[in-house]
């Protein structure tokens, strides 16, 4: 796919539902007694490989294309049925992180799979924990990577409570992933289970399992869950994810004479260090219409082209941006000075190495950008050219290279561009009318 050079960009977007909040929302509405109703959920792949699996488990849902809302009747805690066939994520790790914290609770066994990229992201990091707690859990190629034998001995087993044991855990990487598939066996342990980690990573988990019924609670760098809730179904209204709506606020600031509105977007303080991040650089960017929806802080983002200027980034805020950083790099291009980008190793098990990929194409168009251990170091202010972009099949590095080609003289090629139905199906069609809207 082509991209040129454009803008400015006017108007108003609206992104699509939160992709984390959509699938957990699916996960726990199956574990919930009685009906679930999800508004503003995403139909983007991941979170249809979620219904995908659920639906293999014996969980009615109701999902329409031509609709936003999906209705889920859930069964209880213990109402999921063995599949017929190994269960197949996809390329959602969030899928397979979650679900397996969910199976190693049941008394049947299951192999959860994905494509190529899932099969060679690391799963030892839930492998550890879930094997403390006593589960029957395998990387089939004894790689610490899916496939995940689950339960494989369920048949011998007498007694399924004796399966699982609550523990403390401290975790060695701040991963909402990592902590909620913990959580979400927790709810199958005998004793109460705890996760702590090293910074605080999104806690949408505990927020929406709160709302459901679950004993839930935290302190600091440390979630709490007890075992055995009674779960009730709820009305889930998903807010606009920020993750995509940090595309747009990208270009609003990047591209001259820009003004663009992003409503209904979640601010949650656990996901919202774009917006630090950017007011740090000097970002032109305000919030209108701030509410709560069903526990979950909202509110629609105005932003105006801006004059950057490079920071530092790292610590505690990198959970709160991980998946916003390709995005970020390219903005640090247009920054003036130096932007360096650290203790962002987790970028290199995502979808791609995202740290290499961005690295490798920027310098591609010109940038001056240098890959480090953790992270990048960018000296803006050079301008861009256009090129060939591979996007790894990664939703996130085509979406920002989009962006970036709006800046770039000449044409922008992306390779495999159409793998941002991951979790943005409009997403180029939305860009384009924002800069034919005048």
């Amino acid at each position: 796919m082509i991209f040129v050079k454009n803008g400015p960009l006017k108007g108003c977007v609206t992104v699509p539902g939160d992709k984390s909040i959509s699938h957990r929302a699916v996960m726990f509405g199956a574990l919930a007694n009685g009906t679930t109703e999800i508004t503003n959920f995403l139909h983007g792949a991941d979170c249809l490989s979620t219904i995908r699996c659920f639906r293999q488990l014996g969980i009615e849902i109701n999902n329409q294309a031509s609709s936003d809302t999906v209705t889920i009747l859930g069964k209880g805690l213990y109402g999921l049925r063995k599949p017929d066939q190994t269960l197949d994520v996809g390329n959602s790790g969030t899928t397979m992180r979650l679900i397996s914290g969910i199976l190693c609770g049941q008394d049947f066994a299951v192999t959860l799979t994905g494509d190529e990229s899932i099969r060679r992201r690391p799963m030892g990091r839930i492998i550890a924990p879930l094997k403390q707690m006593g589960a029957d859990i395998e990387s089939a190629m004894s790689n610490h990577c899916a496939p995940l034998l689950i339960n494989c001995t369920a048949d011998k087993m007498s007694n399924l409570n004796d399966m699982l044991t609550g523990i403390r855990y401290q975790s060695p990487v701040a991963s909402a992933q990592v902590k909620s598939c913990i959580l979400l066996a927790g709810l199958y342990a005998e004793g109460e289970t705890s996760v702590t980690e090293p910074y605080i990573s999104r806690n949408h988990t505990e927020l929406m399992l709160s709302q459901f019924g679950a004993a839930i609670r935290t302190k600091g760098n440390t979630v709490t869950i007890l075992p055995g809730p009674y779960l009730e179904g709820r009305k889930i209204s998903v807010p606009g994810d920020i993750s995509s709506a940090a595309y747009f606020i990208a270009a609003g600031l990047m591209v001259p004479n820009s003004e663009v509105l992003i409503k209904n977007v979640g601010i949650n303080p656990t996901r919202d260090g774009m917006l630090k991040v950017c007011k740090q650089m000097g970002a032109d960017l305000t919030l209108d219409n701030i509410r709560d929806d069903g526990g979950e802080p909202v509110a629609d983002i105005v932003v105006r082209h801006s004059e950057l200027k490079g920071i530092e980034i790292g610590g505690d805020i990198i959970p709160t941006l991980i998946d916003e950083i390709p995005m970020i790099s390219i903005l640090a291009c247009f920054a003036k000075g130096k932007t360096v980008i650290k203790d962002a190793s987790e970028l290199k098990v995502k979808e791609s190495n995202r740290i290499d990929v961005m690295v490798e194409n920027l310098t591609k168009m010109g940038a001056d950008i240098t890959a480090t251990e953790d992270g990048m170091i960018i000296n803006g202010g050079k301008p861009l050219h256009g090129a060939t972009i591979e996007s790894k099949l990664d939703h996130r590095i085509a979406m920002s290279f989009a962006v970036a080609a709006l800046m770039a003289e000449g044409d922008t090629e992306i390779l495999n561009a159409e793998c941002v139905d991951i979790s943005y199906p409009n997403f180029y069609t939305d860009l384009k009318k924002l800069y034919q809207s005048h």
